[in-house]
């Protein structure tokens, strides 16, 4: 099973949630910018979308999309539960997993970008915020965002809080949030991933 990855980047959840389930992936890494792999070849051959993650699996099979890539691990790899596989509980999961991609994870874009306007950067930062406002109050209820079940939600909310130092944005003023992060990187699962792409923890 190979998983395209960027080192840090939203490719990080699967790689964590890979590792969660018990699987070791064959890291491909991909060169963002010229859309070429470690030995050369074309990523858009194998992701014509350009962007991670993608996930080949052993029949050769390509998955894209962090969310669909996540859903995939708990249904089909993990050892131990990673989330609800059926039910109203299978719903919530997906329920974050959207909230994490379209208003957490895309929130951050416009920050990451050099050609972006100021005026446009400030207006999304404060949007984010008030997302990351919002889920500091959930964390603040339970333990993790499914209440005291793990799950591959809470993977894919932690690499997108590790962006928060890029983005000049003080986790501190999130102290819920803060607290669930600091939680995560003592998993060894997240440890192992974060190794493994040349990280800092």
């Amino acid at each position: 099973m190979k998983l395209y990855f960027s080192p840090g980047a939203c490719s990080l959840s699967p790689h964590i949630a890979l590792r969660e389930a018990g699987v070791e992936p064959e890291l491909v890494r991909v060169d963002l910018a010229t859309k070429k792999l470690a030995d050369g070849g074309d990523y858009l051959a194998i992701n014509s979308k350009g962007y991670v993650p993608a996930l080949q699996l052993d029949d050769g099979t390509i998955l894209t999309e962090g969310p669909a890539i996540l859903i995939y691990i708990v249904q089909n790899l993990a050892r131990t539960p990673l989330g609800p596989k059926e039910g109203m509980g299978l719903v919530r999961l997906v329920e974050w997993l959207n909230f994490i991609a379209t208003e957490i994870h895309k929130g951050f874009s416009p920050l990451f970008k050099p050609n972006c306007p100021q005026e446009w950067k400030a207006v999304a930062k404060e949007n984010l915020l008030k997302r990351l406002q919002w889920v500091d109050g959930q964390l603040a209820q339970r333990t993790w965002l499914l209440g005291e079940e793990f799950s591959v939600a809470d993977v894919y909310l932690y690499v997108c809080s590790r962006w928060t130092s890029f983005a000049k944005i003080d986790l501190a003023a999130f102290p819920a949030l803060a607290r669930f992060a600091d939680k995560m990187t003592q998993r060894p699962a997240v440890q192992a991933a974060i190794e493994a792409e040349g990280l800092k923890r």
